[in-house]
């Protein structure tokens, strides 16, 4: 699939039709292509290059869509962060593409100004949502007659976006699509979704991770239209539902959570949709029971990558089968491995290694991460993962460390480390709890230093927050004696199992 091309069935089949919803605007098919091509030659007219990384910091808005088809077809590399980002954070992406310019939200100007490396951007910040301040503005950029069309399409092979995500070291770790690979995720999702011109899809999901991008980008290169959801609550989501009557439905585990649980969902407000999908964590079956309860039919479930696109989805008008991922997506290979590399039988538990012209080309600037995850043309996903008889799999842990919660990624390391900087913590260590709500709660086990206070737990959260924000603990355990490895490093592996055992005997630590 041609990233510059993406538009191109929406522009020969319904050019004046709406392509994108979003509460009171609308854009057509012709619109987008219009906003994105001036957008393309603005960004150019900044100075910027192709080949040039450009940061966004964007909460859900279609002008994120045509930020994203604009450096398409400029050649530019999309670069976005998640929109939670603070300063440390939005400071380490900046560092690692070394991106030019930053498109981002005036809702975020104090954490910009706490930033060291924005002030710094060879060609500073295009400012959206205000029409006040300094640099250039979104919508200025948009609305200027565009003196040339954008540069021929860029090489296959050019780099496209990089997706940042955290890694098992607690750094987050770019990871690099071209414009042959994300096309190939986008058609991958397309045809595991039997997506058409007549769906209307909204993707409950943030546009800046990757999963939001491949189900709207997805929908949109076959001609379907998206609604672009500015929150993901009940309160947002059920009335889009009521007024635009989509055909499918995608989510994130947490969002899902809300929205069936919420008082007035009823029956008839998911009566058009022929699909409900649920990504970035396994559904819980309540959860699953809860909703088909309510709807009348099942949630698929699905599984994939930032690295990969989708990788297993359920038959889009085949069985569900309840607790399974679904069957391996088209084009797609998949296998599971022992230990020591050998593929194991039907049933058996293993480690998920994946062959897909959409992996990823590694992670930017990181030869040794990218080179620890390939082997002979495969990528290791960490995960566990069993295939039944019947070709559907069943998702069975993360072997990193990472804690998923709200759909959002989060390092053990990063939270110990701003927990670590309290006077009276000596030693921590962080884990994911199971929750039916967000995925994973954040539990912190600390020892105290010698000769001071036991602080107080609320204290501590809120002294993390202030460092980390979302990422901060929901709760605190302190021992006398912190769980270590052999070679004196915190054990986490340790903490985790004692918190089942624990919880299996009804204990909350």
């Amino acid at each position: 699939m041609s990233l510059c091309g993406l538009l191109r069935t929406g522009l020969d089949t319904n050019p004046d039709e709406f392509a994108l919803i979003f509460t009171d605007t609308r854009a057509t098919w012709r619109t987008l292509d219009d906003l994105s091509d001036r957008l393309a030659v603005s960004l150019l007219g900044l100075g910027l290059s192709p080949g040039d990384r450009v940061a966004s910091l964007m909460p859900n808005r279609p002008a994120l869509i045509v930020h994203y088809l604009a450096c398409f077809k400029a050649g530019l590399v999309a670069t976005p962060l998640n929109y939670r980002y603070m300063a440390p954070e939005i400071d380490h992406a900046l560092a690692v593409s070394e991106a030019r310019a930053l498109l981002a939200h005036v809702d975020r100007e104090e954490d910009l100004a706490a930033s060291q490396l924005v002030r710094r951007l060879p060609l500073g910040t295009i400012s959206y949502g205000s029409k006040q301040g300094a640099g250039s503005m979104f919508d200025e950029m948009v609305e200027a007659n565009a003196s040339c069309s954008p540069p021929p399409p860029p090489s296959p092979a050019a780099p496209a976006v990089i997706f940042f995500t955290s890694g098992s070291t607690g750094r987050p770790k770019g990871v690099t699509h071209t414009h042959e690979t994300l096309g190939w995720m986008f058609a991958t999702v397309a045809a595991a979704l039997a997506f058409s011109s007549a769906d209307v899809l909204v993707a409950g999901g943030s546009l800046s991770h990757a999963g939001g991008v491949w189900s709207s980008f997805g929908a949109l290169s076959v001609g379907a239209r998206v609604i672009v959801a500015q929150t993901f609550g009940p309160d947002e989501l059920l009335p889009l539902l009521r007024e635009h009557r989509p055909t499918v439905l995608g989510m994130i585990t947490p969002t899902l959570f809300g929205l069936i649980r919420d008082p007035g969902a009823r029956r008839d407000d998911f009566a058009s949709l022929r699909l409900g999908e649920a990504g970035g964590d396994t559904v819980p079956a309540e959860v699953q029971r809860e909703f088909t309860a309510l709807t009348g039919f099942a949630m698929q479930e699905s599984y994939g990558m930032t690295e990969t696109g989708p990788l297993t989805v359920s038959p889009a008008s085949g069985r569900i089968k309840g607790g399974s991922v679904g069957q391996v997506a088209p084009g797609v290979s998949l296998s599971i491995r022992n230990d020591d590399d050998e593929d194991l039988p039907v049933g058996r538990k293993g480690t998920l290694w994946i062959k897909t012209p959409a992996a990823t080309v590694g992670y930017w600037d990181d030869p040794g991460a990218t080179e620890a995850v390939f082997r002979d043309g495969w990528l290791n996903s960490g995960d566990v993962m069993r295939v039944d008889d019947e070709g559907y799999f069943f998702f069975g842990g993360r072997r990193k460390q990472i804690i998923v919660h709200d759909g959002s990624n989060i390092s053990p390391q990063e939270v110990e480390s701003a927990l670590l900087e309290h006077p009276s913590v000596a030693l921590a260590g962080v884990i994911g709890i199971r929750d039916h709500v967000h995925g994973e709660n954040v539990r912190a086990y600390i020892t105290c230093t010698e000769g001071t206070e036991r602080p107080a737990s609320q204290e501590l959260i809120q002294f993390a927050r202030a460092r980390v924000g979302y990422k901060a603990p929901e709760e605190i355990v302190v021992l006398d004696k912190m769980p270590l490895t052999t070679s004196g490093k915190v054990n986490r592996k340790h903490l985790k199992r004692m918190a089942e055992a624990n919880l299996a005997s009804g204990a909350n630590r």
